[in-house]
């Protein structure tokens, strides 16, 4: 039996994902100790938080470019309101609805006036990064409460909390994708929007929503990145949109919408973390690891289009076997 060619892509990303695991523990020092793997789960958290909505917003043919600068601003604020006097109780939901409020205004700008998501989301890049620096400026608030710095690090032997939590939200995320009508909707406007929307879909409230979520989701990373480094700075995060967008299209999603599962990319967000650590313990330069990232990214997006291509130019074998 033939395996479906998201099926096949997951099955090569597993294959994968043992072979440097594998690789690493032999020949790498230091690697299958339970503190690094405890960290190395620790590590890749912030990613697989942003990963999970960025998967239904790729799977709906956009893209959100702006979560690692949604994520810096609001630690900005966490900082700024803690240096306030603010309970941080209190600043928490507030952390999440500015999350919100960015996701809101990409959907606003990408479903109302009809602007490409990737020059929308570009432009709130450099916009949220921008803004965070005007609230907080270069300081770094580290007076945390301990209390909430512990539990960011804190394990259950080498399964970190943390882990735990990514994996209710990715439960949740993969029931809506792959096991209700909202995903079907999904899948529907990715494959093809003009289509969906005669379908019935309502694809400017759909995406808009999935933006407001990406944003939030965007904030909830922040408040684990900030606790789990006690420390609150407007440069938070910067760079991990690529990680994310790495690890989404390495686990299988279509760039151009329509195909995905949110296991491939959760077994991408592994594998990536993976290579990360695997380097770092091998004293290999950061350039040489951006290098490592850049290049899976191409590849993820290479790899499966090749497929396609060599798919449509192979004769099923009742063409092949007809007469001219």
């Amino acid at each position: 039996m033939r395996l479906e060619p998201a099926r096949r892509w997951e099955s090569l990303i597993l294959v994968l994902l043992v072979g440097v695991c594998v690789w690493a523990s032999l020949g790498v020092d230091g690697f299958a100790n339970a503190s690094n793997v405890s960290f190395l789960l620790l590590d890749t958290t912030e990613i697989a938080l942003m990963a999970l909505t960025m998967t239904l917003i790729v799977v709906a043919a956009e893209i959100d470019l702006s979560v690692a600068s949604t994520l810096g601003l609001s630690c900005a604020v966490l900082g700024r309101l803690w240096n306030a006097g603010l309970p941080i109780e209190l600043i928490m939901p507030i952390c999440l609805l500015v999350g919100a409020a960015c996701g809101a205004v990409n959907g606003f700008l990408v479903t109302r006036l009809g602007l490409p998501s990737l020059a929308v989301t570009i432009g709130t890049l450099a916009l949220f990064r921008g803004l965070a620096y005007v609230i907080l400026g270069d300081q770094a608030v580290a007076d945390l409460p301990p209390a909430y710095t512990g539990l960011a690090t804190a394990s259950i032997g080498p399964l970190p909390l943390t882990t735990v939590l990514v994996a209710v939200l990715a439960a949740v995320a993969a029931v809506v994708l792959h096991a209700t009508g909202v995903g079907r909707a999904i899948f529907a406007l990715g494959s093809n929007e003009e289509a969906a929307f005669f379908a019935g879909v309502r694809v400017k409230r759909i995406k808009f929503w999935l933006f407001v979520a990406c944003g939030v989701m965007a904030a909830l990373a922040s408040l684990v990145y900030t606790f789990r480094y006690a420390s609150a700075r407007a440069d938070n995060g910067t760079g991990l949109e690529l990680a994310v967008v790495a690890a989404v299209l390495l686990g299988g999603v279509s760039i151009f919408g329509g195909r995905g599962t949110l296991a491939g990319v959760l077994m991408a967000v592994l594998l990536l973390g993976v290579v990360r650590n695997a380097l770092i313990l091998a004293d290999v330069a950061n350039e040489v690891l951006n290098f490592v990232t850049g290049l899976l990214l191409v590849a993820s997006v290479l790899a499966p289009n090749l497929g396609a291509v060599r798919r449509r130019r192979t004769p099923s074998p009742v063409e092949g076997n007809s007469a001219p």
